[in-house]
């Protein structure tokens, strides 16, 4: 290449270079402003939710999805500004997302369903609940799944999507809870004695709640002994130890008071 081709390459790239320079400063002027402003909404955004007592994960959720958003938003006049056109990126931007939906269904399934969970709250962190065959106290609210942990120190994470759409019992919703036993004495047994025993070791025991008051009462007559329901009332915290004692404590006064005590079954 001759040394006269070269200076007319540079000088048309100058050119070019100067006359594109205007759109070229616009945009990354746009870049860094834009950048600046989506840190102090997102910031002020935050705070807001946060002066309004919103759950910590609604909060950093909503956060996260409005800076990317805004930054989406931003790429696209950044490269408007740069006077590449945007119909084609945006079309070809739609296709992308409606094939990482439709390989994703499953997961945005679950998105959805923590969603669900964290607006209409049916249980918070914390809480003890019975969902999807697990019993187990909340730990984290995640996007996708709850992360919860069993009695026996065994950590289940349990996806959002089934959670939302099944039946969910919360244990800790209304702070207290009542104990269903059933006791069988037999036939020959004095039943009015056996009730006010039964009774008394629920008056007796300080764990059990007077007011909702516990009750005691024939609740079938099977074909071989009468079948008494038991009622305790308890706060969450002590229901495990309400639910053993007064297992304990009943069948010690029956056998004390001379009454035949028939297998039974229990309700949790």
């Amino acid at each position: 290449m001759s040394p006269e081709q070269l200076s007319t390459y540079a000088t048309k790239f100058i050119d070019i270079l100067i006359g594109y320079s205007p759109k070229l400063i616009s945009a990354f002027l746009v870049l860094f402003v834009g950048l600046y402003a989506i840190r102090l909404i997102n910031r002020s955004i935050r705070r807001i939710m946060v002066k309004r007592n919103l759950d910590p994960t609604l909060t950093k959720f909503l956060a996260d999805i409005l800076l990317w958003a805004l930054r989406i938003l931003l790429f696209v006049t950044f490269i408007s500004n740069l006077g590449i056109p945007t119909t084609s990126f945006v079309t070809i931007l739609g296709a992308m997302g409606l094939a990482i939906g439709l390989s994703l269904q499953g997961s945005l399934s679950n998105f959805a369903g923590g969603m669900l969970i964290i607006v209409f709250k049916p249980f918070k962190v914390g809480d003890t609940i019975e969902a999807q065959g697990v019993i187990a106290t909340v730990l984290e609210i995640q996007i996708f799944v709850t992360k919860m942990l069993t009695g026996n120190n065994q950590t289940v994470f349990v996806p959002n999507g089934a959670l939302s759409n099944g039946t969910i019992i919360n244990y800790s919703m209304q702070g207290e809870r009542r104990a269903d036993l059933t006791f069988s004495v037999s036939y020959d047994s004095d039943i009015k004695k056996a009730k006010d025993v039964l009774l008394d070791v629920l008056n007796k025991n300080p764990k059990v709640l007077k007011n909702p008051a516990p009750e005691v009462f024939v609740k079938n007559l099977s074909a071989s002994s009468v079948d008494f329901a038991v009622r305790p009332w308890a706060k969450n915290a002590n229901y495990g130890a309400v639910f053993s004692e007064t297992l304990e404590n009943c069948k010690t006064a029956l056998d004390e008071a001379g009454i035949s005590v028939q297998p039974f079954t229990l309700q949790k």
